[in-house]
């Protein structure tokens, strides 16, 4: 049905209007389902996916960024992941820590890092409107956890101009991991259509370099998959553009 307001999921799911409201509370703060930004009607996210036995992502992020991420892994020996938001969280889509021997632990898809608090999550709080940034800690203040309410407080406005002018974020000694304390990260936006579609992220031991030694390091690299990415996710979509043309045309010629 898309996207529906509270009195249409009590309708439709035949349950009584508090009930519907307790579910849907509990299913955002799951990442099952999330608030449209303008207004209040609710959809499920990509993470529902996840319920299904064999996840597999196969978007076209996934698809059209693979290749790339593999040969950046290739070149640095580091793993990197491609991640989306998902209601307050980043989520991995696909990840290269299972064709690397430097990587503590393998992260699949469906793992879930805080938006707040993670290089991917800030990337992607930086590409937003100050209308849309605003919504955003609204949100989290409201259905987050009290650690994801709590880091809204470090993440200020002046930090994510810095990281939109240079085009990344960098977080050392990462807590919010499967190996707390032991990895640091740098995250690059993609884009698509002019608009942020996922963040890609290298993982590298804390214990390795320095954060700015790191940057300095593979930053060039990264920019440069990330740009890669996002003209493969270009080209897709204006090839996918010629082709309703074309049908539309040869519809109205018939």
């Amino acid at each position: 049905m898309g996207s529906l307001t509270m009195m249409q999921i009590s309708k439709r799911g035949g349950i009584p209007y508090p009930t519907a409201c307790r579910i849907v509370q509990t299913l955002i703060h799951e990442g099952l389902i999330e608030q449209e930004p303008a207004r209040k009607h609710y959809r499920p996210t990509a993470m529902v996916q996840s319920l299904s036995q064999g996840f597999q992502a196969d978007s076209l992020l996934v698809e059209r960024g693979k290749r790339h991420i593999r040969r950046l892994t290739q070149k640095v020996g580091w793993p990197v992941s491609l991640t989306v938001r998902i209601g307050t969280h980043m989520v991995v889509r696909d990840s290269t820590h299972a064709e690397t021997s430097l990587t503590f632990e393998r992260y699949y898809p469906g793992f879930r890092l805080p938006l707040m608090d993670c290089a991917s999550g800030r990337v992607c709080l930086a590409q937003l409107s100050p209308m849309e940034l605003d919504q955003m800690m609204n949100w989290v203040s409201l259905v987050g956890a009290p650690e994801e309410q709590d880091m809204t407080a470090y993440v200020s406005v002046n930090t994510l101009n810095k990281i939109r002018e240079e085009g990344y974020a960098a977080i050392g000694w990462g807590q919010h991991n499967l190996t707390p304390g032991k990895t640091s990260s740098i995250a690059v936006p993609i884009f698509r259509n002019g608009k942020f579609e996922a963040a890609l992220t290298l993982i590298y031991f804390a214990a390795a370099m320095k954060q700015g030694e790191a940057v300095t390091r593979y930053l060039d690299d990264m920019k440069e998959t990330a740009e890669a990415i996002t003209e493969d996710l270009s080209s897709f979509d204006t090839v996918f553009e010629r082709g309703e043309m074309a049908g539309m045309a040869s519809m109205s010629i018939n």
